[in-house]
């Protein structure tokens, strides 16, 4: 399987505590890893720096053998990079349809119909809310306008932080099938969460993290 994501021996720092400490991973084009850890692990550190919201002080990251370490945030989207944040940091203020048009708006595309277009496929049920305020929507289903987010540009890797977490058991396996989607369509997908949620089949496999190092299952 050709490599796609590869994090080696990073270490990354905020203030003066170190979160990650020569933590590895590797990934390869349209596997699914589950990211495994307590709260305070360092799960989303890592998936942060991945995003470029957080330098590593030494170690490196990249995506299909080129270092994303002076690749500044903003321009990651352009590798296909998407990002869901467990808050799912939606804007209220906005539509549904709207919220998801953000990081092609941001990355100044002129393809936001085709773009739409594919998210509604992996997520149906976003079309029925097209034109709803994003926070009129219930928990779960404000999960699924951030995968779909997520998804506009995250074409290569999807970055999702605890996308479970809070859910219905109904809306968690919609959220399951539209990931499946996404994958099949040849993303790669990165799933941190605190505990072995999902079907252990719907992995690839899992990865274990525990005070910012890698550790065994």
């Amino acid at each position: 399987m050709t490599e796609r994501l590869r994090v080696e021996k990073i270490r990354v720092s905020l203030g003066k505590v170190e979160i990650l400490s020569n933590f590895s991973l590797t990934m390869g084009n349209g596997e699914m890893v589950g990211l495994i850890g307590r709260n305070g692990a360092g799960k989303t550190t890592l998936l942060r720096t991945v995003l470029g919201i957080l330098q590593p002080h030494d170690g490196d990251v990249s995506l299909n053998g080129k270092s994303l370490l002076r690749i500044p945030t903003y321009r990651r989207a352009a590798f296909g990079i998407g990002y869901m944040p467990e808050d799912r940091g939606l804007i209220g203020a906005l539509t549904v349809q709207e919220n998801l048009a953000i990081p092609v708006w941001a990355r100044g595309l002129n393809d936001l119909q085709a773009r739409l277009d594919r998210v509604a496929e992996l997520v149906p049920e976003l079309r029925t809310h097209w034109n709803a305020p994003a926070l009129s929507l219930s928990g779960g289903q404000q999960k699924l306008v951030a995968l779909g987010r997520a998804s506009m540009c995250g074409e290569k890797l999807l970055l999702l932080d605890e996308p479970f977490e809070g859910v219905s058991p109904v809306l968690a396996q919609r959220l399951v099938e539209a990931i499946g989607r996404a994958r099949a369509q040849g993303a790669s997908i990165l799933l941190a969460q605190s505990d072995r949620k999902g079907r252990p089949s719907d992995f690839d496999r899992f990865v274990y993290i525990e005070r910012g190092t890698n550790a065994a299952a």
